[in-house]
């Protein structure tokens, strides 16, 4: 592979080296879940972002690989729980190395399960599916947010970070929407 120096020379790098210059960029950490065939399916994903503020919309990029990539679609609502510092071992399990006698804790809003504990939750309607590389997008209008002042986990480098010198700050406004009453220009 190859890209343009900062003069204009192309250079070349591997897989390893994007993956690695990508590492560089610290993001939160959060397991997308849906509720599927009578089971509680969930996935770790960092490749989560806001899209829009009006409409409110968001985006997570899923290895074509993985389950949640496949039964998606056919769902088209799913929850986002954005992980607290202390729920590594969460982040763990869902990304595929079990933690033995781990106790995942659900709660249900409107069919969709949401992590207990995490430090922001979102319930997302799927309305656009992009295939891009060896990934989907999936473009969705949050339905539902809440959220509470805590530390979250991050992820930088490879490796699980934690915020430094985090302060509480209260919100002007109250903690719990409903998409329906939320003004976001308020």
């Amino acid at each position: 592979m190859t890209a343009l120096s900062s003069d204009g020379r192309a250079v070349s790098f591997t897989s390893r080296d994007f993956r690695h210059a990508l590492g560089r960029f610290a993001s939160g950490v959060t397991i997308v879940t849906v509720h599927h065939e009578d089971h509680t399916h969930g996935m770790t994903a960092n490749a989560f972002v806001s899209v829009s503020l009006d409409p409110p919309l968001v985006l997570v990029s899923l290895d074509n690989r993985s389950n949640m990539n496949r039964i998606l679609p056919g769902i088209g609502r799913y929850g986002v729980s954005v992980l607290a510092e202390d729920q590594e071992p969460l982040s763990n399990h869902f990304a595929g190395k079990p933690v033995e006698g781990l106790h995942a804790g659900f709660t249900l809003r409107d069919g969709i399960p949401l992590l207990e504990g995490a430090v922001a939750h979102f319930i997302v309607a799927v309305s656009e599916i992009h295939p891009a590389g060896d990934h989907t997008l999936y473009i969705g209008q949050v339905e539902y947010l809440s959220w509470r002042d805590a530390p979250p986990l991050l992820f930088y480098a490879g490796n699980y970070q934690r915020l430094r010198g985090h302060k509480a700050v209260q919100p002007d406004e109250p903690s719990l929407f409903s998409m329906g009453g939320f003004d976001p220009k308020a």
